[in-house]
């Protein structure tokens, strides 16, 4: 019998020896507000978590938006088994229309509402048909090669949000994706804190948890408490109310329809992606919209002004959104007249702060009263607060934590209240984009590597073609202009022939800075006769354009201190 346990022994032994750690892989998400997406992998398998997007900060100009850079997993398509979605805002299933084909359309899994707002999204990308859209709910598990995923529902600004389960061969690893404990939610159920405290009582191997609002102290208020601010608003306003929100925050929509139906007023709604998940969400059974309250946008002028609602999308100040072209004057439907009152329901994102004030002003330029979370409380937060990352840590009693969704400040305070809830400091990974952890129940945990992981920007129909030079271009273009320097030259000797001709854009006004221009001319020209002086009859036309280029910069420079972006154009005759 000794011996027989000893075999035993040995091979438990051995199997641990064999077991692999646990490596995840955040491509986005980590050190920023935005795209998340997290790669989780143990030996050949491998899950994702979310694919978000980010909206692009000031310095990224000319840029739409900006997506996860899925280089580390385009060598392994074919051991992705799956793309696990938390719930559905932009920041976690924005990317999935230029994700999912770069990855080869592995299968999505989500809940009812999630999985429409997806349809909603890949439909207008023409990729529906392509895409395999699994609906699940929180009694569901999916085996995903040697994972089993379930999801355990949380309260968020949005319905059908879960927190996702993965149990590995190394343990359970549980993340979170946006939470707050929310007990009089808006049209959703409360939150499974039981089932947070029976994975507690299981074993939680690592944690990887929203760390978004960390820095504030206390508890997130209520959805709920948002229907006594739009009673007031409906209460007070003389004529039109205008209710900016995003388009996905479905039970924001539903509290304003529901004061609408107390205060008598019809709905219309504007904005093609708010149409869309708005239609959705009333088919699938989230949104509840009395018989005869929704107009269409195109009869607004057919109703009076003071038993009207309009709610649209452009709260954070997106340049084609519906409130961005109002408060343009230049909507075809919409127009701000006296007496409207616009309420803006969402607080800005990090970048999008001068977008909003900008709208803001124009509304009220207009003659529109506007109110914003700075005069009125307009909107609650999604995200849990200090207290409420304390208690999730007291439910699930992580052995590792892994801070997650959030600038590095958020991610690096959310690491202290895990070690004042217990978890030991060597416990804790602060990681960024592109770090490699691994996590093992018996080596601990570690960043092992980092892989590259950027931003993939997107622009117009152009998905990556845009990078770090482009972007470096745009911004020498928008502080200190170009200058074009057009010369033509003997193509058998490099003689001056015609010109040189400078063209400014950006730089100066040419009527009023024709001694700078003729002195640039003057650079230009002596250059190439240095070249040809020197070179004889040899021309070398990369020199040429070089020569040029440096001599003129440095002629500017020295002249008013600037640095356009000089490009010179040699014509061979």
């Amino acid at each position: 019998m000794s011996h027989q346990r000893n075999r035993q022994h040995g091979r438990e032994q051995q199997q641990q020896r064999t077991r692999h750690p646990l490596r995840l892989v955040p491509l986005g998400g980590l050190g920023e507000i935005g795209k998340n997406m997290m790669a989780v992998e143990y030996g050949e398998d491998i899950i994702i978590i979310d694919a978000g997007l980010m909206f692009p900060d000031e310095e990224m100009l000319g840029v739409d938006l900006v997506i996860p850079d899925t280089t580390y997993l385009s060598d392994k398509l074919e051991r992705i088994r799956g793309i696990f979605i938390t719930h559905g805002h932009e920041d976690h299933i924005g990317g999935l229309p230029y994700v999912l084909p770069r990855l080869n359309f592995p299968p999505v899994y989500s809940l009812k509402l999630t999985i429409g707002l997806i349809g909603v999204k890949l439909r207008e990308h023409r990729q529906l048909d392509l895409a395999t859209l699994n609906v699940v709910d929180p009694t569901t598990s999916v085996r995903a090669g040697q994972f089993t995923v379930s999801f355990v529902r949380i309260n968020h600004s949005i319905p059908d949000a879960v927190a996702v389960v993965v149990r590995t061969p190394v343990g359970i690893l549980v993340h979170t994706g946006d939470y707050k404990f929310d007990y009089t939610p808006v049209e959703q159920p409360p939150a499974d804190i039981a089932g947070l405290a029976r994975l507690g009582e299981e074993g939680v191997l690592a944690l990887c948890g929203d760390s978004t609002r960390v820095e504030s102290s206390g508890f997130t208020p209520s959805e709920r408490v948002l229907n006594t601010t739009f009673d007031e608003v409906f209460a007070h306003a003389p004529g039109r109310i205008l209710i900016a929100t995003f388009a996905s925050l479905i039970s924001r929509v539903q509290q304003v329809i529901n004061a609408a139906e107390q205060h008598g007023r019809k709905v219309a709604l504007v904005g093609r992606s708010m149409v869309n998940n708005a239609q959705m969400a009333i088919e699938l059974g989230y949104l509840r919209v009395p018989a005869g309250m929704l107009i269409r946008a195109e009869d607004i002028g057919h109703v009076p002004a003071n038993e009207l609602a309009i709610i649209c999308t452009g709260s954070q100040g997106e340049p084609t959104s519906a409130l961005t072209r109002i408060a343009n004057g230049d909507h075809r439907l919409v127009q701000i007249q006296l007496g409207d009152t616009v309420v803006l329901s969402s607080t800005p994102i990090v970048g999008n702060e001068r977008a909003v004030s900008r709208n803001i002003d124009n509304l009220i330029k207009l003659g529109a009263d506007v109110l914003y979370q700075g005069n009125l409380q307009v909107h609650v937060s999604g995200h849990g607060s200090r207290e409420e990352v304390k208690l999730m840590l007291a439910l699930l009693r992580p052995r590792y934590v892994i801070p997650v969704h959030g600038e590095y400040r958020m991610l690096a305070e959310h690491a202290k209240v895990a070690v004042e809830m217990g978890v030991a400091p060597e416990n804790i990974v602060v990681a960024e984009d592109g770090d490699v952890i691994e996590v093992s129940p018996d080596s601990g945990i570690e960043i092992v590597d980092h892989v590259p992981c950027g931003n993939v920007y997107v622009d117009g129909l152009g998905v990556g073609d845009i990078g770090q030079v482009v972007l470096r271009d745009r911004r020498l273009l928008s502080s200190d202009g170009v200058l074009v320097v057009v010369v033509t030259v003997d193509s058998d000797t490099g003689e001056l022939a015609a010109g040189p001709d400078i063209i400014s854009r950006g730089f100066v006004y040419e009527r009023e800075s024709e001694g700078i221009l003729d002195g640039a001319r003057s650079v230009v020209e002596r250059a190439i006769t240095r070249h040809t002086q020197q070179r004889g009859h040899v021309v070398d036309w990369n020199f040429i354009k070089n020569k040029i280029r440096d001599s003129v910069s440095e002629y500017v420079y020295q002249q008013i201190k600037r640095r356009p972006m000089i490009l010179p154009v040699v014509v061979e005759v």
